[in-house]
């Protein structure tokens, strides 16, 4: 084939003709490069092309050949880590401060009204998608829930806010030491929630994530009158599931409620003019928890009612003082307990809290009826303590020594075996070597199968403050020399060989037994067998100690089981009501019932709540807008016309 020059197979214009005749000019050898191909696609050129696509083989693929091709191909798929992609898609940026998504760390110190306040809080923050973690360091804010009883729990607390801030933590104060002096040096700047607002606890924590420090520590009021506290129909989550603390009362018993009999030394020793029960010298919580006010028996009953549904077996009733329970409302504490014992099911148990002598004399024939009932505890916590009525009146403790041993002589003859705890205060001001004597022989005398023994802290704001002190070095010696004679017997050594039922409720700190309470609220060790956690079930004791005994199961003994469902899991929300769901913005199905720790649920989950809440608040300012727009637009119509 000879090489024609490119103006004979395509008409061009006359404006490339210039072009061309630079091809032409080309060496020979360069335009002959073409035929040196043998293979290359040779085309006719005896007739003109339209277009150079028209220059096919008859061999060549068909478009339509190349898209029926694909079908046969076979895509490779990229892979990529799908759930860290779904975690980054979820997740906010670390920099966020999105309420309703953040770890928090909480810390409770002190009585089991504090303990049972704590886990209404707990459950209240993981309802609102909050996550409570166990563990410190990982947690976005720490909520301290503290005591005011005892100089130590005080200093920890302190130790606490300390390391948060280390730590660049956020912190929210709860209990009786922000409540009652709030204005410490080393509260300012701090978030405090009081303990009757703990119901507004999601509030509080939302605000200090975003930055702001709030303080919430008013009272809550009916009409001028003083109520309980929160509401006992709020989320929780229980420490401990198998175990529900409700308080029946809060705050403390001014002398106007009081009129119980009192023996005639107690009377010469308190005038009754000056006297305001439970005001005593070295107390703070009066500071904190304010005077008394009872919630309706109704309301427990329910809570309790409740609680057994959820797979409960032991209730605790707590508070300031039990025994003054009922006063402010006209009622008292044992048709409390009369109507809580029709609710207990079988297998079930109910423990009653601490009381002070004054208020339990008044009622002590129907006292020992309910203490004899089987599914409730025959134990009861009295303190006393001194033994000194000397100190007693410093103390403005409102009873003697007589009036004490009177509460515990007849309870113990009305209820055999009962199991009698009480506290004694060792280097109040003012006390003598006689004073203490004289408690050592009562102890010594009694032999409380429980005691507990505190060296006297002096607690700023009280008036044993400003009391001439003991010297540390005596406080604690007395303090050791009692200890020395509580050690000195053991109360449970008669039991060994006895046939007893027991409520198995937790597990031993070494994790190597269970521990089951018989029917005096003793502890009993028993092994580790989970079908037996939640039971109440028989053993025979073999072994005892100081403050346990040891009982192996009885083999062909009946397990009782207290309730028809199953426990909640630990961690899990209880008490998820229908109006707390709406309260936080959100359908029944949508609001999580675990806590995060209990079901480590993706951080979309944990939004839901705040975004459905975002999403309702966006409508309601829409809807403000469209009808303020047509009032606007009425009245410009109006005006014009």
């Amino acid at each position: 084939m000879s090489w024609r020059a490119p103006s004979e197979v395509f008409p061009v214009s006359a404006e490339r003709r210039v072009v061309l005749s630079l091809w032409a000019d080309f060496p020979e050898d360069l335009r002959l490069i073409a035929d040196s191909q043998e293979k290359m696609p040779s085309a006719s050129c005896d007739t003109l092309l339209d277009d150079i696509e028209d220059i096919v083989l008859q061999g060549d693929l068909k478009p339509q050949d190349r898209h029926s091709a694909r079908k046969h191909v076979v895509p490779k798929a990229r892979k990529r880590n799908t759930q860290k992609y779904l975690q980054e898609e979820n997740s906010p940026p670390s920099d966020s401060t999105i309420p309703g998504i953040q770890k928090i760390w909480m810390r409770t110190w002190g009585c089991s009204h504090n303990n049972s306040d704590g886990e209404y809080m707990a459950g209240q923050l993981a309802a609102y998608g909050y996550e409570i973690t166990e563990n410190a360091s990982d947690a976005d804010l720490w909520l301290l829930n503290s005591c005011t009883v005892k100089n130590p729990a005080e200093d920890h607390f302190r130790n606490s806010i300390k390391k948060a801030q280390e730590e660049n933590k956020k912190i929210v104060l709860a209990g009786c030491v922000p409540q009652a002096q709030p204005r410490q040096d080393y509260l300012k700047g701090l978030s405090i929630i009081g303990v009757q607002q703990i119901d507004r606890v999601v509030e509080v924590v939302e605000e200090t994530i975003k930055g702001h420090s709030v303080r919430l520590l008013g009272q809550k009021k009916d009409n001028g009158k003083r109520l309980g506290g929160a509401r006992l129909d709020l989320p929780k989550i229980r420490k401990n599931p198998l175990i529900e603390i409700i308080s029946i009362n809060t705050g403390l018993l001014p002398l106007f409620w009081n009129c119980f009999p009192l023996s005639f030394a107690s009377f010469m020793l308190f005038p009754v003019e000056s006297r305001c029960l439970n005001a005593c010298t070295y107390c703070k919580t009066k500071h904190a928890r304010g005077n008394l006010a009872s919630y309706p028996i109704d309301e427990l009953v329910e809570r309790a009612k409740q609680s057994f549904q959820e797979g409960v077996c032991e209730i605790w009733l707590t508070s300031e003082d039990t025994g003054a329970y009922g006063r402010d409302i006209g009622t008292s504490l044992p048709a409390l307990l009369w109507k809580l014992v029709e609710v207990i099911p079988e297998g079930a148990m109910l423990r009653l809290g601490m009381t002070n002598p004054p208020y339990i004399s008044e009622h002590l024939e129907e006292m020992a009826k309910i203490l004899n009932h089987p599914r409730v505890y025959a134990f009861l916590h009295i303190p006393v303590q001194s033994a000194s009525d000397t100190v007693l009146m410093e103390m403005k403790r409102e009873y003697c020594v007589a009036d004490f041993k009177r509460v515990v002589d007849f309870l113990k003859e009305k209820v055999p075996g009962i199991t009698l705890a009480t506290d004694i205060i060792c280097g109040f001001p003012g006390e003598t070597d006689q004073d203490f004597q004289e408690t050592v022989k009562l102890v010594e005398e009694y032999k409380f199968p429980s005691l507990f023994i505190n060296q006297f802290y002096p607690r700023p704001g009280t008036p044993a403050a400003k009391m001439a002190q003991v010297p540390a070095q005596v406080k604690k010696q007395r303090t050791k020399d009692l200890s020395r004679v509580f050690h000195s017997y053991n109360p449970y050594d008669h039991k060994i060989g006895e046939r007893q039922q027991v409520l198995v409720t937790e597990e031993s700190f070494d994790s190597k037994f269970y521990v089951a309470h018989n029917r005096f609220y003793e502890q009993v060790l028993v092994p580790k067998n989970p079908t037996f956690m939640g039971k109440m079930i028989e053993v025979d004791i073999y072994e005892s100690g100081k403050h346990f005994m040891k009982g192996q199961p009885v083999s062909d003994a009946k397990v009782y089981t207290p309730s028809i469902n199953k426990p909640l899991a630990k961690g899990e929300v209880s008490g998820l009501t229908e109006e707390f769901r709406n309260r936080l913005g959100n359908h029944p199905s949508s609001v999580p019932h675990t806590s995060a720790a209990a079901r480590r649920d993706p951080a979309s989950s944990r939004t839901a709540p705040r975004l459905q809440r975002l999403h309702q608040d966006c409508a309601l300012r829409v809807s403000v807008g469209l009808a303020l727009c047509a009032l606007l637009l009425a009245f410009l119509v109006k005006v014009y016309n």
